[in-house]
């Protein structure tokens, strides 16, 4: 059950939200009774919180037109949640290139937690294990972060200065349609204007944002996500493999998701139902392909190797590898 000093605080977000609050109301989202509101009042006046009492059928409790709230206050679960935020951005690369930010934020908060609260935390902290080693993420900048993002919110044009992974910069005019975060690293899709063409942008490798006049429409059914994961499975990688699985979407997601591959059903033909029914084309690109044949038997569904042959070469190692192994006493 919340403590009194946190139901105080919760009062006085819901006087800052605006208006007049009944006493019923504010009783009711602090599940106390009316005289409680009323104390709970009388600390916030003890604060020099300069709660007005509204009288008349809808009167209440409100906030003196004009009064400045201090920039932030946090109940003890609140500050807990921003902490545990910030620990897993960083944990996850999702920070900007201001990286002392995070750090100065999580001690500006640690400051003022009470004890108790601190040592909860810092048990917390040592009981929790990550499955995936933190490591060096290219992070965008701040002023590119926020000059995109309020691009996509209004849909505005924005011209940007990319350098790609080749090293080679251009400028563009991008309509942003979203921004997405994959895998430790910040990402924007939307049409590049001068070729007319849906892109995908690392957000760290762009050097300057600026918005421009006009607007745009963002085309219906848009999935930024599912835009950047299918960039994704169709980037150019050493090996262009195509696969015929028999099984459900579900059933091939589970192992093949969509940010490594693509996936098209196949159409039965006339008298074939049989052959192509069920059956899916699967299509994918990849540096390596030691680690397929596995997936593929994890899959547990029939398959076809359309290409490459060394990748059904892998595959029949593997399954002489497994037989060799269930065969020996």
């Amino acid at each position: 059950m919340p403590r009194p000093a946190g139901r105080v605080l919760t009062l006085l977000e819901l006087l800052q939200s605006g208006g007049t609050r009944t006493v019923a109301e504010l009783a009711d989202r602090l599940g106390v009774e009316g005289r409680t509101v009323r104390r709970y009042v009388h600390h916030l006046i003890d604060l020099d919180v300069p709660v007005e009492s509204v009288r008349g059928r809808y009167g209440g409790y409100r906030l003196a037109p004009g009064y400045r709230l201090p920039p932030l206050m946090l109940s003890d679960d609140e500050a807990l949640a921003v902490l545990l935020g910030l620990v897993a951005g960083r944990r996850a690369g999702l920070t900007t290139t201001q990286h002392t930010a995070n750090e100065t934020a999580s001690a500006k908060i640690r400051r003022v937690l009470p004890k108790r609260i601190a040592r909860r935390l810092d048990t917390l902290l040592e009981s929790l294990a990550f499955t995936e080693q933190p490591g060096e993420f290219d992070t965008p900048d701040t002023g590119v972060l926020l000059t995109i993002a309020d691009a996509v919110r209004h849909r505005r044009p924005v011209s940007i200065r990319y350098t790609d992974r080749d090293g080679r910069r251009s400028e563009r005019t991008l309509h942003a349609y979203g921004i997405v975060a994959h895998s430790g690293r910040w990402y924007v899709t939307g049409k590049d204007a001068r070729i007319g063409e849906d892109r995908t942008f690392r957000l760290d490798r762009i050097a300057d944002a600026r918005t421009l006049p006009g607007s745009f429409e963002t085309p219906a059914g848009l999935s930024p996500e599912l835009r950047v994961l299918s960039g994704f499975a169709a980037a150019e990688y050493q090996h262009e493999v195509t696969l015929r699985i028999h099984g459900t979407v579900e059933q091939i997601r589970a192992h093949l998701p969509a940010s490594v591959a693509s996936l098209v059903e196949l159409e039965p033909l006339a008298g074939e139902d049989q052959v192509t029914d069920g059956w899916r084309r699967v299509e994918l690109r990849a540096e390596r392909l030691d680690w397929l044949p596995a997936v593929l038997a994890s899959l547990d569904r029939p398959f076809v190797i359309e290409r490459p042959d060394e990748l059904r070469d892998l595959v029949i190692e593997l399954a002489d590898r497994l037989a060799s192994y269930a065969r020996q006493a």
